[in-house]
């Protein structure tokens, strides 16, 4: 029985990188967006509020990064592989699920940190970003990365459900783009979606993330009870939609 090695984390490491979904939504788009929302509206305010509102918009995209690789990217290469039957041939061979699993798992968030890198870096020479107090930037990092946990168990557990690319492909871009949309990452605030969307809305970190972490980018005060909510709320979801495939995937073997 194989252990996880380096070796399939660098088998992993190739597939992320080799994917254009990841590349492109993961890394380019969010710089793209970032760099759009803040020229269509920063001319539009007073010289002295587009520090904050550019930062706003910083932190907001930096959510695209971990939603568009594991979302996309990720549920994409994975659905490939079960119609292959690739997991299958590699348990053949001695490869255990978890080590599969886990090798996925470090792998993505390599990418992402990689991903977020490019980005912060592009956006700090293309926009005017408010230097963030040490608390601040350390919970941005924490709550991107615990989204990023969650969302590659989405992911896996939506392509393991589906069995296939297409099915797979389309639910993930649908929900990729529904939590941009209603969690205000498009340029719509929330105040202004109807009130069943914001409801909804409200149940998602992405929510709270990108719209309230401004106001306190360079210190201050915060309650976190509803972006803990929200987190275990979708966690919770990922988790049961992530049985639901293992089970569905279990009663596909046995008939």
């Amino acid at each position: 029985m194989k252990k996880l090695t380096l070796r399939f984390v660098g088998y992993e490491l190739r597939n992320a990188v080799g994917n254009w979904f990841s590349v492109f939504f993961g890394v380019a788009f969010p710089i793209l967006m970032s760099l759009l929302i803040s020229k269509a509206f920063a001319g539009e305010m007073p010289a002295e509020s587009v520090p904050a509102f550019e930062t706003g918009v910083f932190i907001s995209m930096s959510l695209v990064v971990p939603m568009a690789t594991l979302l996309i990217g990720y549920a994409a290469n994975y659905s490939q592989e079960l119609e292959k039957e690739v997991p299958l041939r590699l348990r053949l061979f001695g490869c255990p699920e978890g080590v599969l699993l886990g090798a996925k798992m470090i792998a993505n968030l390599i990418f992402v940190t990689a991903a977020l890198a490019v980005y912060t870096a592009a956006d700090i020479l293309l926009l005017r970003i408010e230097p963030p107090a040490a608390g601040s930037a350390l919970l941005l990092v924490f709550s991107i990365y615990l989204l990023a946990l969650i969302l590659f168990v989405l992911a896996h557990g939506v392509a393991t459900l589906f069995g296939r690319f297409g099915p797979t492909y389309a639910v993930t871009m649908t929900l990729y783009f529904g939590f941009m949309i209603i969690c205000g990452l498009m340029g719509v605030p929330v105040e202004r979606l109807p009130a069943g969307v914001q409801a909804a809305a409200n149940v998602l970190p992405m929510t709270y993330i990108g719209n309230d972490f401004a106001g306190f980018w360079q210190g201050g005060s915060y309650d976190f009870g509803p972006l803990v909510l929200s987190f275990a709320i979708l966690g919770a979801i990922s988790f049961a939609i992530l049985l639901l495939g293992l089970w569905k995937r279990r009663r596909r073997k046995i008939s």
